[in-house]
C-alpha cells in the first residue's frame, strides 16, 4: 500500500489545510471529465483514501502509528464503495452527468406492528386467535397499474423515460455535469395520465382484513411473532411487508407468572395447617392437584408442584406451579367452638385460667414485675 502522504504529495508534519489544498488540486486533476488517464479512476480512489484517512485527527494518529484504518482501510468512503460511489458523493447520481436508471412505482410494503391482548392461559399453553388487521391492500379497480382500468403510463415528456434530468453547476472542481430525479415523473421515467380513482394512483388501498394467527405456547407479555407477507402491500402492487404481532398478557384472577413458572396463593384453614391436610387445586389447564399441607404448616410456606407451570417457548418442557400457602384464621365461632379453642389454648399454656391470653415471650423487666407484685 501507498504512503499516503505520498500519494497527496506533502510532508508528514503538514497542517490541515495543506492537506486539504494538496487533495483539492489532485481531485480536480483526475476528475474523469477533464482527463483521458485511463488509470484516473484508481488514482481518484487512492487519492480519497489517503485523504480520508489524513484529514481525520484519529485516523491520522492511527496511520502514523502503524495501525490499521478502520474497515481495513477501504478509504474515503467507507468499506465496500466503488469508483461510481465515490462520483455520486460528488457530483450526484450516476457520477461525472452518467444518467442512473428510472425508479419503480413497484415497492415492498412497510411492516406493521398491532399489539394482540391474551389470557394468561392462551400465552402459557398456546392457541389460535382471529383478529381484524387494518392495512393496506392491493387495489380491486386497478389491481396495482395505478391507473384507470383500460389506460398505462406513458413515457415522460421531460426526461423521454430516463427519471432523471441533467444540469451543470459550479463546484470547487469547476463546472461539473449533475443529474437529478426528473420533478415531473419523481425519477419513475412515466406518468399517470389517468390515474386510478379508487386508489389515487398508489396501486393499494386501506381496508379490514381478517386474519387467524396461531400463538405460541409460552409467549410473555413483550413477545413478538413475526408473520411474514401478511404487512402492508407495497405501491403499484408491490410486495407485502411483514406483520408483527406484540403479545400482552392480560391479569389473571388466581395466577401470575414468573418466567415460566406460575405463582397462585392458597388458602389453608387453621386446623389444616395444624393437623396436615391434602387439599385440592385446580390448576391453570384445568387439571386438579391434591396439594399435601403437612401438620404445623407455617403461613407463608411454598409448595412447588413440578412440570405444572407455562410451556417453554423454545424448548420441550414446562415451568413449576408455586403454590404459597395462607394460613385462615376462623371467624364467627359459636360457643362450642370457642369452648374447644379456648380449652386448646389452656392445654398448650397459652392462656391463663382467667381467660386472657399469655404473652408469647416475657422480658427481663417483665419479670422482674411480675415477681414485686407475687405473679
Amino acid at each position: 500500500m501507498s504512503d499516503y502522504y505520498d500519494v497527496l504529495g506533502v510532508s508528514r508534519d503538514a497542517s490541515a489545510e495543506d492537506i486539504k489544498r494538496a487533495y483539492r488540486k489532485l481531485a480536480r486533476k483526475l476528475h474523469p471529465d477533464v482527463t483521458s488517464d485511463p488509470d484516473a479512476g484508481e488514482k481518484f480512489k487512492e487519492v480519497s483514501q489517503a485523504y480520508e484517512t489524513l484529514s481525520t485527527p484519529d485516523k491520522r494518529a492511527a496511520y502514523d502509528r502503524g495501525g490499521s484504518m478502520p474497515g481495513g482501510a477501504a478509504g474515503g468512503f467507507g468499506a465496500g464503495f466503488g469508483f461510481s460511489d465515490i462520483m455520486d458523493a460528488f457530483f450526484g447520481q450516476g457520477g461525472g452527468g452518467r444518467p442512473g436508471a428510472p425508479a419503480s412505482r413497484t415497492q415492498r410494503g412497510q411492516d406493521a406492528l398491532i399489539r394482540v391482548d391474551v389470557d394468561l392461559a392462551e400465552a402459557a399453553f398456546g392457541g389460535e386467535r382471529s383478529i381484524q388487521v387494518d392495512t393496506a391492500v392491493l387495489c380491486t379497480t386497478c389491481q396495482g397499474s395505478c391507473c384507470q382500468p383500460g389506460t398505462s403510463p406513458a413515457t415522460c415528456d421531460i426526461c423521454h423515460g430516463q427519471g432523471s434530468v441533467q444540469r451543470v453547476v459550479r463546484s470547487l472542481l469547476g463546472q461539473v455535469m449533475t443529474t437529478a430525479p426528473c420533478p415531473t415523473c419523481h425519477g419513475y421515467g412515466t406518468v399517470l395520465p389517468s390515474p386510478c380513482l379508487e386508489c389515487n394512483g398508489e396501486g393499494r388501498t386501506r381496508a379490514r382484513r381478517p386474519l387467524t394467527i396461531r400463538i405460541p405456547a409460552g409467549v410473555d407479555t413483550g413477545t413478538r411473532i413475526q408473520l411474514a407477507s401478511q404487512g402492508e402491500v407495497g405501491t403499484a402492487g408491490g410486495p407485502p411487508g411483514d406483520l408483527y404481532v406484540e403479545i400482552h398478557e392480560r391479569p389473571h384472577p388466581v395466577f401470575s407468572r414468573n418466567g415460566d413458572d406460575l405463582l397462585c396463593t392458597l388458602h389453608v384453614p387453621m386446623t389444616a395447617a395444624a393437623l396436615g391436610a391434602s387439599i385440592p387445586l385446580e390448576t391453570l389447564d384445568g387439571s386438579a392437584e391434591e396439594v399435601d399441607v403437612r401438620p404445623g404448616t407455617q403461613g407463608g410456606e411454598v409448595i412447588t408442584l413440578k412440570q405444572k407451570g407455562a410451556e417453554h417457548l423454545r424448548a420441550q418442557g414446562r415451568g413449576d406451579l408455586l403454590v404459597t400457602l395462607e394460613v385462615t384464621t376462623p371467624r364467627d365461632l359459636d360457643d362450642e367452638q370457642e369452648e374447644l379453642l379456648r380449652r386448646l389454648a389452656e392445654l398448650r399454656g397459652e392462656v391463663r385460667p382467667a381467660g386472657k391470653l399469655a404473652p408469647a415471650h416475657q422480658g427481663v423487666f417483665s419479670k422482674l414485675r411480675g415477681k414485686f407484685s407475687g405473679r
